[in-house]
């Protein structure tokens, strides 16, 4: 007779399936080649099920949470995975983000079974994988021209390198021997999350794990429900305007309704602008990555993270809008920015319903930043990508912390010491952007500023948001600052728009200054 799962082991399970999935990014991060791994640490882990739904995420970046899970599935589908495989994938059509996301998937066979007990996922940000720029990330029209498209495929079979998948992954970057390292230590990081999750098995029994897989899961659904249960009856509308796609469309319209409809949750973004020309196109995944943080945030309690939380959850979006593109639209910045502004829309409607527990907006931007050329001095190429922070917005009991990473990313900054001594930079500023957050009872934290020098002849791309009008606040308080960028060349200084790809040469000062985070309440109350 089955027995169920009491609630003391499903707390103990449910940490044992959350340390697997952060000792499997500690050691992504420690053997990580790239700065980009090492230092940001721009990647996630997770554990899955034997279906391929999420059982245990660890904390890294929301904006992997509701897409890896379409990464596991369509390489389930597409691949005949056994024991010592592990797949490939990057493709944004096929639960992917944008192509720099490169997802591995590996089963976890226990015992002499023919069926895997459950699968492990690691997405890293690999700072290259081809396009018409540096970084992969440039101001495309279409996808073909972002980079390297990998379906699912092998990476390793029956524990070996399948030669053709490396040399092929190999031969579309610029910067070989990073993807070489970053891929090895995405690797390392399976093989010791698989050995965790057969010990568990082998502890506890193959049964009672795959049973404490299924109520971690039901758990999480139940607390998802309690809210949706604690909401108004009445829904709730936001909308907000993305600045342009860097192409010429601008004001790019992102609406939300949530409303309760039988015991469950609806998140309508019907209303939202058609797809762009630009790469500010998000996918499916990721707009059910923001769906999937933005519940998180406003539950009123901690939620495992995993696949049960979106159970109760039902998520419209038209197909063929900016917040669900349909192929070969470009993604690039619909993952780092688009995201950022689903997010703003979802946190808004929610605040209407709870505004005790909703912050004013953060600075709604990834900021990001890439450089990327040939390094004379160390005689190879070079690719630098960064994400800036900025404020974050001011909530109901505190004001908003400055200079951080918000909402959908997660990852520290490329320290100074490092990126001079990895790439041929000078860093000359790097500082708090004081009076850039929104004023109020509780005011927006401040942005950043961070002024590089580039020592070699490159090319730059900036895909950056809110540099038209600031974050914005709440309860009366006031909107941040919208964020600023510059070249200074020969003497000279000149604006750039937020999204830009252009040539530089060495003696260029790029200059980025961030969004602050809107201001909450009003400052006389």
């Amino acid at each position: 007779m089955k027995r169920n799962v009491s609630a003391v082991e499903l707390e103990l399970f449910n940490n044992r399936l959350m340390a697997v999935a952060e000792e499997m990014g500690s050691v992504l991060q420690q053997a990580g080649f790239s700065p980009n791994i090492k230092e940001r640490r721009d990647f996630s882990c997770a554990v899955f099920d034997a279906a391929g739904d999420m059982v245990a995420h660890a904390a890294h970046i929301p904006v992997h949470l509701g897409s890896t899970p379409l990464s596991v599935r369509a390489a389930i589908d597409a691949v005949d995975m056994r024991d010592g495989d592990v797949v490939i994938l990057n493709d944004p059509y096929a639960g992917g983000t944008h192509l720099p996301d490169v997802t591995l998937v590996a089963p976890v066979f226990v015992g002499n079974s023919r069926r895997p007990l459950g699968y492990l996922a690691d997405r890293a940000h690999h700072a290259d994988m081809g396009g018409s720029s540096p970084g992969s990330m440039p101001l495309a029209t279409e996808i073909h021209q972002e980079g390297f498209r990998i379906p699912p495929v092998h990476l390793l079979r029956d524990g070996e390198p399948v030669a053709e998948t490396w040399a092929l992954f190999l031969a579309n970057t610029r910067v070989e021997r990073e993807r070489r390292g970053d891929l090895d230590a995405q690797i390392a990081a399976l093989r010791v999350g698989r050995r965790r999750v057969a010990e568990l098995a082998e502890r506890h029994g193959r049964a009672t794990l795959a049973r404490a897989m299924a109520e971690v899961q039901a758990y999480s659904g139940r607390l998802v429900r309690a809210l949706i249960a604690g909401l108004p009856s009445r829904p709730a509308r936001a909308r907000d305007l993305l600045d342009d796609d860097g192409l010429g469309t601008s004001d790019i319209e992102i609406a939300v309704e949530i409303r309760k409809r039988g015991g469950k949750l609806v998140v309508d973004f019907s209303g939202s602008a058609p797809q762009v020309a630009g790469p500010l196109n998000a996918n499916l995944a990721i707009t059910t990555s923001a769906v999937f943080y933005s519940i998180a945030l406003v539950a009123g309690r901690e939620v495992p993270a995993n696949s049960g939380m979106l159970e109760p959850v039902r998520i419209v979006a038209p197909s063929g809008s900016v917040v669900n593109c349909e192929f070969p639209a470009a993604v690039a910045g619909g993952n780092v920015e688009t995201s950022q502004r689903i997010c703003d829309v979802l946190l808004r409607a929610f605040a209407r319903a709870l505004p005790d527990r909703v912050p004013a907006a953060s600075a709604g931007t990834m900021n990001n930043l890439a450089l990327g050329g040939y390094d004379d001095a160390r005689g190879r190429y070079y690719s630098y990508y960064e994400t800036v922070g900025g404020g974050a917005g001011g909530g109901p009991t505190r004001a908003g912390e400055s200079a951080i990473q918000t909402h959908m990313t997660n990852t520290l900054n490329t320290p100074v010491e490092i990126l001079e001594a990895y790439y041929p930079l000078r860093v000359h500023e790097y500082s708090i952007r004081r009076g850039s957050g929104g004023g109020g009872r509780h005011r927006g934290g401040d942005g950043i500023v961070r002024d590089i020098e580039v020592l070699a002849d490159g090319e730059l791309t900036l895909l950056a948001e809110r540099r038209r009008r600031g974050a914005f606040g709440l309860a009366g308080g006031d909107d941040g600052t919208p964020g600023v960028d510059t070249l200074a060349r020969r003497g000279r200084r000149k604006r750039l728009p937020g999204k830009t790809s252009i040539k530089i040469e060495a003696g260029d000062r790029v200059r980025v200054a961030t969004p602050g985070g809107g201001g909450w309440g009003r400052k006389d109350e």
